[in-house]
């Protein structure tokens, strides 16, 4: 990296619309040597299989889906970046920092600038960093995320629409889905709602925020991308989390609404102690019951696919 800053530009409209607002920012994190083609290729040939996911692109006509499993098998790292620039294919590294310190510590530098130039930011709880590697017709569906959420774009160009975070787009009762079954794709999409979104391409050294809960899409735009995903959590997305699940375990009479003032004091704590103690009592085999009959309201569950060769998909 050419400087000792993540963020080559930065202002006050920058510090006032973070995590309020769809963002796009200027950064450095694409020159460091962790991202170079030789490093990724070494880091996709000793990262944890367990912690690795290859997916075949579904068909354009396919639901919307990760589409089918994939394996990385005896290839080696530049093989397999060959194999996904060739299209069709794309890889997620999760928790990347854990198996390579360095992107940790890129994100720790790039949460201390933010601290410093955004009065009501705080450094988050925790983090994680993922790393997608993904082919020129790659595309991400529109989903949404409970954890904060940036990304950064590395190699490549991506076009991402982030909508607003109220309904329509999502809801109390989606969100409570997302707590409860930890599924982020399963969200209703209608054409009409790209109407309303907020639109910006990002290329190398180029970056996007956007507020809490807030859902998204991402279309690679005929290039071959790597990207860079940060989820991180602080004491406002956790407390909110809380409400979004214990409201997925309770019946409505009991909920509280993330929306509503109650974050905080009695009401939350009370609430948070009923999430604990639904969790436990649904614990084992009341829990996927519980789970089961609630997912009979949602026709559109998506299956994760077949495991396929990637030699063989490539």
């Amino acid at each position: 990296m050419t400087t000792n800053k993540i963020f080559t530009k930065w202002d006050e409209t920058h510090s006032q619309l973070w995590a309020h607002q769809p963002i796009r920012l200027e950064h450095e994190m694409h020159k460091s040597p962790a991202f170079s083609m030789d490093e990724l290729a070494k880091l996709i040939e000793g990262y944890p299989r367990e912690s690795i996911t290859a997916w075949c692109r579904p068909a354009p006509a396919a639901a919307k889906s990760c589409g089918a499993r994939a394996t990385i098998g005896n290839l080696s790292g530049r093989e397999v970046i060959d194999a996904i620039s060739r299209g069709g294919l794309w890889l997620n590294m999760r928790n990347v920092a854990a198996v390579d310190s360095r992107y940790g510590r890129l994100v720790d530098r790039m949460f201390e600038e933010i601290v410093a130039k955004v009065p009501d930011f705080a450094i988050p709880k925790g983090h994680q960093e993922s790393i997608l590697i993904s082919a020129p017709d790659a595309q991400v569906y529109y989903h949404a995320d409970m954890p904060g959420q940036s990304l950064v774009q590395i190699a490549g160009r991506k076009r991402v629409y982030v909508y607003p975070n109220s309904a329509p787009f999502i809801t109390a009762e989606h969100l409570e889905d997302i707590a409860l079954f930890n599924v982020e794709v399963d969200l209703p999409y209608k054409d009409w709602y790209d109407d309303h979104a907020k639109v910006l391409d990002i290329g190398p050294g180029q970056m996007r925020g956007w507020q809490m809960n807030a859902p998204h899409r991402v279309e690679n735009l005929d290039t071959f991308s790597v990207s860079m995903t940060i989820s991180y959590t602080n004491d406002a997305i956790r407390r909110s989390e809380i409400v979004h699940l214990a409201n997925g375990m309770l019946a409505p009479p009991l909920r509280l609404h993330a929306e509503e003032p109650h974050l905080r004091g009695p009401s939350y704590f009370a609430k948070a102690c009923d999430a604990e103690a639904a969790a436990r009592r649904q614990n084992g085999s009341s829990a996927s019951a519980m789970r089961a009959v609630r997912s009979t309201s949602h026709s559109t569950r998506r299956s994760p696919g077949k495991l396929v060769d990637l030699p063989k998909a490539a």
